[in-house]
């Protein structure tokens, strides 16, 4: 029994240190899409999209809810974003050659039609994020169409 106590203890205290010690959190200031926008020309319900199913972890910024201030779960965050930003950067559109542009679009467009993305878990906290059928229809069409410019050898505007 002394033993149990002591371990309870042990993970209170580490709990608590925890708390001092937070990931860096992925904020940037400025308009950090500007140029993904104005290259590629969503729609405004695109745009709104974008904003609301994508950007916090495709992006260099996101807008972290009350409970990212709590450990371990600031941690588990900062890696999903991470994580995110390897796979897509919104931000850094500007960075991508038109061919890893295009594939970047085919990404999107298949994981949307899975229903991989935005991850369930995403949308659990954030139910403006999920996509019905006519969202995920409309985003694809736009894809397959921005998709074209981009293996033509083109900037789309």
């Amino acid at each position: 029994m002394k033993l149990l106590k002591r371990i309870s203890l042990l993970v209170v205290v580490v709990f608590i240190a925890m708390q001092f010690f937070s990931p860096t959190k992925n904020v940037s200031p400025g308009n950090h899409t500007k140029v993904f926008i104005t290259e590629t020309n969503p729609t405004p319900e695109l745009q709104n999209i974008f904003e609301n199913s994508c950007y916090d972890c495709h992006s260099n910024n996101t807008e972290y809810p009350w409970y990212n201030n709590i450990a371990p779960i600031s941690y588990w965050m900062a890696n999903h974003v991470n994580e995110g930003k390897e796979h897509l950067n919104f931000s850094e559109w500007e960075k991508y050659s038109l061919d890893k542009k295009d594939h970047l679009l085919e990404e999107i467009e298949e994981e949307v039609i899975e229903g991989k993305m935005p991850l369930l878990e995403y949308t659990y906290t954030h139910g403006d994020a999920r996509l019905t059928e006519g969202q995920v229809n409309d985003l694809v069409e736009w894809v397959k169409q921005t998709r074209i410019i981009y293996q033509l050898g083109k900037q789309p505007k």
